[in-house]
This record gives structure tokens, sequence and C-alpha cells, in this order.
């Protein structure tokens, strides 16, 4: 026995109808490539920012490397906002002359201590890199903030074009009323 009350069909905008309007017909195709630009347009930017991010990190993670450093000011002592200095350290980098630069430490070493400072290949200062851990949990979120942006501005740009739609149909109907009003 078919269900009653079922007034929706499937592919119904698509179909000979003739009380079907263009503005029906456009809006199917608006909302099947809003959902296309959704499902396949946002996994792909997810996946592509995610893979990119991975790429970075793991490049960051080759070509830095960790240098024995020795502090040449004493760094303050901790506090409740600051629990790092920034202090001046010497540092030698693979087959180079000793250099000094400025790094952050943790609070209240001295002058002379030893600290692991990270070089990029000409060996100026830098950040420690990534792990492994953070790395893949900083592309998974970059990759899910890439899929949200797509997924955003696709469905905003159909929600825009059908109510450039739903006015045109207003209007429509407004025209058709005063035709057939004073009948």
């Amino acid at each position: 026995m078919r269900a009653r009350g079922r007034t929706s069909r499937w592919l119904w905008r698509w179909r000979a109808n003739p009380l079907r309007r263009h503005d029906d017909v456009l809006e199917a195709w608006l909302v099947l490539a809003v959902w296309l630009i959704v499902a396949v347009g946002g996994t792909f930017a997810g996946f592509m920012a995610a893979h990119s991010a991975a790429d970075v990190f793991a490049g960051q993670r080759a070509e830095r490397a960790p240098v024995q450093a020795v502090l040449l000011t004493d760094a303050p002592r901790a506090s409740e906002t600051y629990r790092r200095a920034l202090v001046t350290v010497r540092w030698t980098p693979a087959g180079g002359p000793a250099r000094t630069g400025r790094t952050l430490v943790d609070a209240g070493r001295t002058a002379g201590s030893h600290v692991v400072v990270w070089t990029n290949p000409r060996g100026d200062l830098t950040t420690e890199p990534p792990g492994p851990t953070e790395s893949l949990a900083e592309a998974v979120l970059f990759g899910a903030g890439a899929a949200l942006a797509v997924t955003g501005l696709g469905l905003g740009a159909g929600a825009a074009g059908r109510c450039v739609l739903d006015r045109r149909r207003v209007e429509s109907w407004g025209r058709e009323w005063d035709q057939l009003a004073p009948h």
C-alpha cells in the first residue's frame, strides 16, 4: 500500500510540468551545485590544506637543528604572567663562527648556563619546529578550517542565489496578480 500524503517527488524540479517556472529549474541546478561544492570542494580543500601544512611542518623539522648555546646575561625571575625571558645567548652553528643573538629561555636562568636553541640552515636563531604529534594536530585543524571555509562560502553563495531567485518569483507573482486582480 502506498503512503498517503507524500507530496515530494525525486527530481521534481527537473520534470516536465506546466507549473514549473524557469526559476525553479535554476534553483534546482543551484542547489545541486552548492551541494557538490560542499561535498567535493570542501573535502578537497580540507585534504589539500592538511597535506600542505604537514609538508611544511616536516620541512621545518628537517631543516632546523638544535645547537647548544651559553647565556650571556641573567634571565629575570619568573612572575605570574611571564615564565620565559628574552636574553642574549652565544652559539656556534655547524661550520661557522660563534654568533650572538636574543632568544626566549626559561626565567631565572643565570649567565653561563647552557640552553638548547634552534637554528635554520644559515645558522640564524629560529623557533623550535613542532613535533610529529603537534604537526598532525595543526594539520588537521588547518584542513578542517579550509573545509569549513569552502563550505561556508558555497552555502553563502547558494543562499544569496536563492534569495535573488525568491525575489524574482515574488515580483513575478506581483505582476501576475496585478493582471488578474481586476478580473
